[in-house]
């Protein structure tokens, strides 16, 4: 839509609005914040009402969702911060760029808390690569670009997830995580609460890079999307180190009263948001921004997204001492402003006033209450399983989805620091030790596959599975964070299979006693010219507390072990990587009992901290073949397993091998009668199924028989991925 000389993705019922608010015709540096602030990237106005069912309080939670990051107190003074970022259109017209620039704007979100952070997760996913050199070459330069940003600023990458799907060709998704801690007394809030305080515009300058990234990001792509490049970032790692350590000193002073970084929308977001939480006005001089290159008009500054800068909000008597820091690690910084208690956002050029807007309206959208209509179910059909199951297994092993991700953390430092304790492969989460003596895992989960048969079940074994994978490790979940990613949501189908999504993350966070401290919405991940959307694509993250030492665990068996299979194998090869292989598909994915999951997780939880746990892995994608010979390869040793000593005697072969049942574990124990009395009074079906010993794996079920070595499933395993970007 064109409004004078400004075009904007504004609807005509938000032209009207804007116009009967202000009782005025907004002028072009106005409508232009409006665009900005009000787009889906920033204002949630489609997704706001239905975030609300989840739940956001529990006894470890400081600070929930509306802030840059989650807080949760992890113990004798010190805090966790969590969040989760997206780069998805950026990387899809410039990977390299775009992935490490989600770095960096992932970085600050943590520094704008007044902590440090620790520890980097990439949730990827892309194309085929086995059929696409498009999507191969994504894939390589997305991790070259998350790699090189977080090696330059001595952040260890440490666990992740990569997925591959045919939905993914246009749109590849880039989801970076953070971990961070601090003091609890050292925490500030993107608040601007007194006026008089100093605003201060902190480190790198601002350009063109980044116009209009927001309203680009909040739009589906066309085959012109590359005409977009000006809105991808530049990223600029090593400002972003310097920026790191003055942000850190600073806010350590204690005279630092709101801090907020600059990502999407920029100044106008930064400043609007800021006042908004604060009832607050902001007033700045356009004149003062540091700027990179000449020409630039007042819409161009007030909506640049150019990275690695950072709004401070200092009082009038500390902002010398503030500025000293600054000054010291040579940052480059400017007092653009002041709060004001006029409740709005003024823009000044010199003398002459440029914009103002109250900060009510700019900094909260209308919200847009869309349709939504149930898709056609898909059509159900069943492939006869093939009779070699020994070849299936090294095949499942080979395909993208399960091959090991060696390459992809291969390119990143995971020990820089010296906190990474469960390092990359080692188990089925990253587990990193505190200053407080405890340690944390945190691990994120997602299965698009899943969660477009039944997005409502496919999104509550999303948040399970991210569970179960904490607690393999050892530790307790304490909160999660979600970000979900779909297509356009003018879509009545797409936006109910997101409602269908928030309805199953919410129940089963509920029934975990998970809080959510924070999340994304991504929509618009759709190409125009294939009209193809992704597939509903959840990605939860959930973070965990280890108490101690002795009780984190990994997954790679340990020689002489009784094997125990925990939780109930049932039929559900719908939406599996093995019904991928063999081309078979089936209506319904695997279902979930949020009780017994719950359940089973504390038994593990328990089992573990009784010390009945030597190894411990979750069973997901491939089935219990796939998790058993997982465990082999990681421990470098064999196990001789009998699957029909399980209880469900009328699955098939195929079933018992590759069914992708909720609430499962597989445990390898010294203590089998102490470990199965456990499971046994918490009426948690968990039976030994084997031992571990040799240099094979060989399993028996009903009918067949698989037998693979160590040297073959590694093969198999390991070379895969690589063989397709090397």
């Amino acid at each position: 839509m064109k409004l004078a000389e400004v075009e904007v993705t504004l609807t005509k019922d938000e032209v009207k609005y804007a116009r009967k608010y202000l009782r005025r015709e907004p002028n072009t540096l106005e409508w232009a914040m409006i665009d900005a602030e009000w787009s889906e990237h920033c204002s949630y106005k489609s997704s706001k009402p239905y975030l609300k069912l989840l739940p956001t309080k529990g006894k470890r939670v400081i600070l929930g969702p509306g802030y840059d990051s989650g807080v949760v107190d992890i113990g004798r003074g010190y805090v966790a911060t969590v969040h989760v970022e997206s780069h998805n259109h950026p990387s899809a017209i410039d990977p390299y760029g775009g992935a490490a620039t989600g770095i960096g704007g992932v970085v600050r979100d943590i520094l704008c808390m007044g902590t440090r952070p620790i520890a980097f997760l990439d949730s990827l996913r892309f194309g085929l690569i086995n059929e696409s050199p498009h999507s191969t070459w994504l894939f390589k330069n997305v991790v070259r670009g998350i790699a090189d940003y977080g090696n330059c600023i001595g952040v260890p990458t440490v666990a992740g997830e990569v997925e591959f799907d045919e939905s993914f060709e246009k749109n590849c998704l880039v989801d970076v995580i953070a971990l961070g801690i601090g003091k609890k007394g050292d925490i500030v809030l993107a608040r601007a609460c007194q006026p008089g305080d100093s605003v201060i515009l902190v480190g790198g300058s601002t350009g063109r890079d980044g116009i209009h990234g927001v309203t680009f990001a909040s739009r589906v792509l066309t085959d012109k999307s590359e005409d977009d490049r000006s809105a991808v970032q530049i990223p600029d790692p090593f400002t972003k180190k310097l920026i790191m350590e003055a942000t850190l000193e600073a806010t350590s002073t204690g005279h630092v009263h709101g801090l907020k970084d600059l990502g999407g929308g920029g100044l106008t977001c930064g400043l609007s948001e800021m006042a908004d939480k604060g009832n607050t006005g902001i007033e700045m001089s356009i004149t003062k921004v540091h700027l990179r290159e000449t020409g630039l008009t007042s819409t161009e500054i007030m909506i640049s997204e150019s990275q690695e800068r950072m709004v401070f909000i200092v009082g009038d008597a500390h902002e010398r001492e503030i500025c000293d820091i600054f000054e010291k690690y040579e940052v480059p910084y400017r007092k653009i402003g002041k709060v004001i208690k006029e409740r709005c956002i003024v823009v000044r050029e010199r003398e002459e006033e440029l914009a103002r807007l109250p900060t009510r309206f700019l900094a909260n959208a209308p919200i847009i209450w869309r349709r939504m209509k149930r898709p056609k179910k898909q059509v159900s059909r069943k492939r006869e399983p093939p009779e070699n199951l020994s070849d299936i297994l090294l095949k499942l092993l080979a395909s993208p989805n399960i091959a090991s991700k060696e390459w992809v953390y291969r390119q990143y430092d995971h020990e820089v620091g010296g906190r990474t304790v469960v390092k990359p492969g080692q188990g089925d989460a990253a587990v990193m030790r505190l200053p407080n003596g405890k340690f944390a895992a945190i691990k994120a989960d997602g299965n698009a596959r899943r969660c477009h048969i039944d997005p409502y079940a496919g999104a509550a074994s999303c948040v399970a599975e991210a569970c179960r994978n904490v607690v393999a490790v050892g530790a307790e979940p304490i909160a999660m964070l979600d970000h979900c990613q779909f297509g356009d949501p003018n879509n009545p189908e797409v936006f109910w299979m997101f409602v269908q999504t928030m309805k199953g993350i919410s129940d089963a966070c509920k029934k975990f006693n998970l809080p959510c401290i924070g999340g994304k919405v991504s929509f618009y991940n759709e190409d125009t010219e294939t009209r193809t959307a992704i597939k509903p694509t959840p990605v939860i993250v959930v973070v965990g507390i280890i108490e101690k030492e002795k009780h984190i665990t990994t997954s790679g068996f340990k020689e002489g072990d009784a094997v125990v299979v925990v939780g109930n194998t049932k039929r559900d090869l719908g939406g599996s990587e093995y019904y991928r292989l063999i081309k078979g598909f089936d209506k319904s994915p695997p279902s979930i009992d949020l009780r017994t999951e719950k359940r089973t997780l504390n038994t593990v939880l328990e089992s573990t901290r009784r010390g009945y746990v030597r190894s411990c892995h979750d069973v997901s994608n491939g089935g219990l073949v796939v998790a058993l010979a997982e465990m082999c390869m990681i421990g470098d040793v064999g196990a001789s397993i009998d699957l029909r000593r399980l209880q469900n005697a009328k699955l098939e072969d195929d079933e018992f091998l590759f069914s992708e049942s909720n609430s499962r574990f597989v445990v390898s124990t010294k203590k089998e009668e102490d470990l199965l009395k456990v499971f046994s009074r918490h009426r948690i079906p968990a039976t030994k199924v084997g031992e571990v010993k040799g240099n094979r794996l060989e399993i028996t079920t009903r009918n067949k028989h698989v037998s693979c070595t160590l040297e073959d499933m590694k093969q198999a395993y390991c070379k895969s991925i690589e063989s397709l970007v090397e």
